[in-house]
């Protein structure tokens, strides 16, 4: 078996397991927070939602972080250093008995939060720009896959062994793949054929917000997750209400988010083949209209089959998302900051992954949950039209944009 091969298998299973903590706790995360004392539903509903999402605050911070110190010194030790960081995390998770010490807990999860997208960038460092596509959409499927058993496992878990042996547990999981990633990985020099320019930290950030594709690249990648995230925290309300409040509305609610997963996990790696192929903004643009065409009827279901069968049609619209504006991220960035200017991308996912709830909630507080499919259905045109526009009016290649800047900056100093 190839070194390059080998590195892909570990890296899709400890996806697989990384994934899967960082969606164990989800449906426990209320109940254990009733552990700490006597509250009110309301108080428990607030921090419940501080605490779910302020990993994604402190790891919008840390992801370019990440990815320059692994340009500079390596991708492995990056995935070593977050592995066990997360793994120390979530194990001290178990022992907690305040909201506040859980919230801290959560901040500093979200610092090391950076063994996924690191992992992306290392497996597009070693991958053919002609196949970037397929090969990350093949990894997404593992950490697809983990987040799609770990709310199963997590439950089962917590039932069977108490909330804290559950944080335990899930820790070793995160071990294991640290362990993997440090006997297993074998990183490769990088072939340095030509003149390797440094790139500052101002010129690359400047250089993202002033060039026209990778700019609408990162809006467009911020709009898909707020599109994502709009739904899913009222997800169980709209199941209740389509079922009438059933008994097993819980159930219920988990096979229509797992539908959507589903989606991704059977065709993000076709999608990124289709990428490969035929170009990744006209694969991008066609999943963008897909995925308005496949949520506005959402809005207008009388039965929970019609939303868990558009739940799985979006699925497939928006598993090929990621992968694809990876890959063509990949294709623009000098492969010297690869992992730099893939951890801003990362970091527009997370900004999308705080708005999309919050703004999902404001809608529908004012408007209705069905309205909420509607205009996220309108931020997946606007996401079109940034891309087309990108597209129509081209401007100079990522990497080359990027030397000009670094040299006109060198020449000021």
């Amino acid at each position: 078996m190839s070194r390059h091969k080998k590195n892909f298998i570990i890296i899709w299973v400890t996806n697989f397991l990384v994934a899967g903590t960082m969606t164990m706790i989800m449906p426990f995360l209320s109940l254990y927070i009733e552990t700490f004392g006597d509250f009110s539903e309301e108080y428990v509903q607030k921090w419940a939602g501080l605490i779910f999402g302020a990993t994604f605050i402190t790891a919008l911070i840390m992801s370019p972080i990440w990815g320059r110190f692994a340009d500079r010194y390596g991708f492995k030790p990056i995935l070593l250093i977050n592995g066990f960081g997360i793994a120390i995390s979530v194990f001290l998770m178990g022992f907690v008995d305040s909201v506040g010490a859980f919230l801290v807990l959560r901040l500093v999860n979200g610092l090391v939060t950076g063994f996924l997208p690191t992992s992306l960038a290392f497996i597009s460092s070693q991958t053919p720009r002609e196949q970037a596509g397929k090969m990350l959409g093949t990894l997404q499927m593992g950490g697809v896959a983990g987040m799609l058993f770990g709310p199963v496992l997590g439950g089962l878990m917590a039932d069977s062994f108490g909330f804290s042996y559950t944080f335990i547990i899930t820790s070793v999981s995160v071990v294991i793949a640290a362990l993997l990633v440090l006997v297993g990985i074998k990183e490769e020099h990088r072939v340095k054929t030509r003149k390797v320019v440094a790139y500052s930290r101002k010129v690359i950030l400047v250089g993202l917000f002033k060039h026209r594709l990778m700019f609408n690249v990162m809006i467009v990648t911020t709009l898909i997750q707020v599109g994502n995230f709009s739904i899913q925290p009222l997800l169980s309300l709209y199941v209740a209400d389509l079922t009438h409040a059933a008994t097993n509305v819980a159930f219920l609610a988990g096979l229509t988010f797992s539908a959507t997963g589903l989606g991704n996990l059977l065709f993000a790696r076709l999608w990124g083949k289709f990428g490969d192929d035929f170009g990744y903004e006209k694969v991008l643009g066609i999943l963008l209209i897909l995925s308005f065409l496949f949520i506005i009827p959402q809005a207008f279901v009388s039965s929970l089959w019609q939303l868990i069968l558009l739940r799985f049609l979006f699925g497939i619209s928006t598993g090929g998302m990621i992968p694809i504006t990876t890959a063509l991220v990949r294709r623009e960035a000098p492969l010297e900051v690869q992992g730099e200017v893939m951890g801003y991308n990362t970091s527009f996912r997370f900004l999308g992954n705080i708005i999309g709830p919050m703004f999902g909630g404001i809608v529908s507080g004012y408007i209705g949950i069905p309205a909420v499919f509607i205009v996220t259905g309108v931020l997946f045109v606007i996401g079109y039209a940034f891309l087309t526009y990108a597209i129509k009016r081209p401007t100079q290649d990522f990497e080359h944009y990027l030397e000009d800047q670094q040299l006109a900056s060198n020449h000021k100093v």
